[in-house]
C-alpha cells in the first residue's frame, strides 16, 4: 500500500489543479481528466491503441448484443471529451488509461470493472462515462455502461438519454432488459441507466437478478463498465465487488482525504482494487496507477 500513500501525499500537495487543456469543450469543474500510475509491462506497446477520431467498428461488432438495444442518437454532455472532443490531451489520457488497463490483465481478464470513488463529488461518474466510450473506441470491442447507482443515477442527463425505465426498473421486474439498455450507435456503446431511484438500492444490487445480469453481460460484452455510488458511507459497493473482476477508485486531488481513502478500502475486500485514479492532478504525463500490495 506504500506507492498508493504516495499517491495520496502527492494529490495534497497538488491540490485540485487541472492544467490540461481541452479541445473544443467548457472547462470542467470535476472529473477530467484522470492521472493514473500504470507502469508499462514488458514488451507492451502503446502504440497498438486506435487512432483517436477513428473508431473504426466492424459492422457486426455489435450483433451479438443488438437483440435486446433500442438505438438513440444523443447529445452528450460536454466533459465526455472522449467521444466530443477525440483529439484533445484529456481524451488521450483517457485512452492511456484504456491501454494501460488492458496491460495491467495479464493472464486475469478484466471483463467488468467497477468504478467507484470514497466520496460524492470526485469524478467517478465522468471518469466511467469517458472510459466507457474510449473503450468503446476500440475494433470490434462490444461494450456496455451499468448505471450501478441507483441512489442518484447521472448517467441518463450525461449521454443525453430520454427519461425511461433503467436498471431499478429491470431488477425490481417491472421492465424487460430489452427496454432499459440503449445503444448510442454513434458511439458503439451500449448503456444502461439507473432509472427511478427506488426504497432499496442495496437489496436490488444484491439480488439474485443483479448477479444474472452481470453475468449475462459479461457473455454479451468484451467490456462491462459498473459506475457505482461512492463507497462511503453505503454498503453498495461492498454489494457489488464479488461480481466484477476489479475496482478502479477514483479520487480527487486536492479534495480527497486521506482518512476517506483507508477508511473506503476497509470497506469492501481490497484485493479486488486494480487502481487508483488520481483526478484533477494537473500531471498530465504523470499517470497514477497502484496494485496494492499485501
Amino acid at each position: 500500500m506504500s506507492r498508493i500513500q504516495n499517491i495520496l501525499d502527492k494529490a495534497e500537495r497538488e491540490g485540485a489543479t487541472l492544467r490540461t487543456s481541452r479541445v473544443g469543450v467548457p472547462p470542467p469543474t470535476v472529473g477530467v481528466p484522470p492521472a493514473l500510475d500504470i507502469p508499462p509491462q514488458p514488451g507492451s506497446d502503446i502504440a497498438g491503441v486506435i487512432a483517436p477520431g477513428a473508431p473504426a467498428v466492424n459492422p457486426g461488432a455489435m450483433a451479438g448484443a443488438a437483440a435486446d438495444v433500442e438505438y438513440f442518437t444523443v447529445r452528450l454532455n460536454p466533459m465526455l471529451v472522449a467521444g466530443l472532443a477525440p483529439m484533445s490531451p484529456a481524451a488521450e489520457q483517457y485512452r492511456t488509461l484504456r491501454t494501460r488497463l488492458g496491460q495491467a490483465e495479464g493472464t486475469s481478464a478484466l471483463r467488468s470493472v467497477l468504478i467507484t470513488s470514497p466520496q460524492k463529488g470526485e469524478g467517478k461518474s465522468i471518469t466511467a462515462a469517458n472510459l466507457a466510450l474510449t473503450m468503446a473506441q476500440e475494433l470490434q470491442r462490444r461494450v456496455v455502461i451499468v448505471e450501478a447507482d441507483l441512489r442518484k443515477p447521472s448517467l441518463q442527463p450525461i449521454f443525453g438519454l430520454p427519461p425511461g425505465p433503467g436498471l431499478a426498473e429491470f431488477l425490481s421486474g417491472a421492465a424487460e432488459l430489452k427496454d432499459v439498455m440503449k445503444s448510442l450507435a454513434e458511439h458503439h456503446l451500449a448503456v444502461i441507466p439507473g432509472g427511478h431511484a427506488p426504497m432499496n438500492p442495496a437489496e436490488l444490487l444484491g439480488s439474485t437478478a443483479m448477479r444474472r445480469l452481470v453475468d449475462h453481460l459479461r457473455t454479451r460484452f468484451d467490456r462491462v463498465i459498473l459506475d457505482t455510488p461512492p463507497v462511503l458511507p453505503l454498503a453498495d459497493v461492498a454489494v457489488l465487488a464479488p461480481l466484477v473482476d476489479g475496482i478502479l477508485m477514483v479520487v480527487r486531488a486536492g479534495f480527497t482525504t486521506r482518512s476517506a481513502i483507508e477508511n473506503a478500502l476497509r470497506s469492501f475486500d481490497s484485493s479486488r482494487l486494480i487502481g487508483v485514479v488520481l483526478n484533477e492532478s494537473g500531471m498530465e504525463d504523470d499517470y497514477r496507477y497502484e496494485k496494492p500490495k499485501h
